[in-house]
């Protein structure tokens, strides 16, 4: 199992009610991709912190999370709502099953 997280800056110009509306979005676009298992997405609680939101889902492997990332709706959610919303990201996978040799993910 395969947790792909995404930290993200917003545009200057994005406010409050915009980063609400891309959360909600988020969870629409990736909820319709196949491969998708889970979807979490939240917004930063101190303002000092780096990252002003992140994405975070779950998918079976790395071959189900690199169909996931060419699938249409995932690549109309990455056109539409981040790049007019993203100034910078982290983008991170991470196995998640105990004592699984991430050689065979």
């Amino acid at each position: 199992m395969i947790a792909h997280i995404c930290l993200y800056k917003v545009k200057p110009e994005i406010s409050p009610e915009r980063l609400e509306e891309v959360m909600s979005l988020t969870r629409v676009y990736l909820l319709r991709v196949p491969e998708v298992l889970a979807v979490r997405t939240g917004k930063r609680v101190k303002p000092e912190d780096t990252w002003d939101w992140f994405i975070a889902f779950e998918v079976e492997s790395l071959d189900k999370l690199t169909i996931c990332v060419d699938d249409p709706h995932y690549i109309k959610f990455r056109e539409e709502v981040l790049k007019p919303s993203i100034a910078e990201q982290s983008v991170q996978s991470f196995e998640m099953e105990p004592r699984k040799d991430v050689k065979y993910s």
